[in-house]
């Protein structure tokens, strides 16, 4: 069957000498594995590796078979032109850091026009927007709404969040906890836009530790979840 589609990249890797298999969310299927056959070797083909960085939103035109292989790219365009996000240290970071972020948490191989529209919107903002330190977390947070873990905002004038329950409570128990500081930056980043989402201040100890607490928030909420390899990264750049 031959699709035409949008499509966010999300992973590519060199397959043999001169092959790539990338990993893409498309508006019509979800996520979809492609074979890229000698697309490393060849100069005049219609696909460059240029297309395939990660979170490169474009036109699609693909076969799927839908028999759990790997699928075959006809044709591809730019759907939209990033200007920042591959060229800038600190914009590149956060992008190979979410990228990995959204290859361990989607897995579905069906529509979903919200996040998919959430997907593209949230990248052309940081694409287009110069602060921003705490993008990452609020991204991370309402990533959790389409996930299917999206923090319990019930009782949130409590002292604990758990993070196992995905919910505030009164009183903490062994689950992991976000308490103290972390917890009122924590509150923030969730009540507070993208737009507005700069005007919170932080020390860069403070970020780092509410990261970690919601990378961990996925690990707990995800089957088969690993830790990004790019955080620490990321870490360093934001610090």
């Amino acid at each position: 069957m031959q699709v035409t589609t949008k499509a966010i990249v999300v992973t590519s890797l060199k397959y043999g000498d001169s092959s790539l298999i990338t990993k893409v969310f498309t508006a019509s299927d979800g996520l979809k594995s492609y074979l890229l056959k000698g697309i490393l070797a060849s100069k005049k083909g219609k696909l460059k590796p240029a297309y395939f960085q990660p979170l490169s939103q474009l036109e699609i035109v693909a076969t799927h078979k839908n028999k759990g292989t790997l699928e075959h790219i006809k044709e591809v365009k730019v759907n939209y032109h990033y200007q920042t996000l591959h060229t800038d240290i600190a914009k590149n970071s956060m992008t190979l850091f979410l990228a990995e972020m959204l290859a361990n948490s989607i897995h579905e191989e069906e529509q979903n026009d919200e996040l998919f529209a959430f997907l593209e919107a949230t990248f052309q903002w940081l694409d287009s927007h110069d602060e921003i330190a705490n993008f990452h977390l609020r991204f991370l947070l309402v990533l959790t709404r389409y996930l299917g873990f999206y923090p319990d905002t019930n009782h949130m004038n409590t002292s604990y969040f758990d993070l196992l329950e995905g919910a505030f409570v009164k009183t903490p128990s062994l689950n992991p906890m976000v308490t103290g500081e972390n917890l009122i930056y924590f509150k923030t980043v969730l009540g507070t836009n993208f737009d507005a989402i700069h005007e919170i201040k932080m020390s860069k100890t403070n970020r780092q530790e509410l990261l970690k607490s919601l990378v961990l928030y996925y690990e707990l909420h995800l089957q088969g979840f690993r830790k990004p390899k790019s955080l620490a990264i990321l870490n360093e750049v934001f610090s």
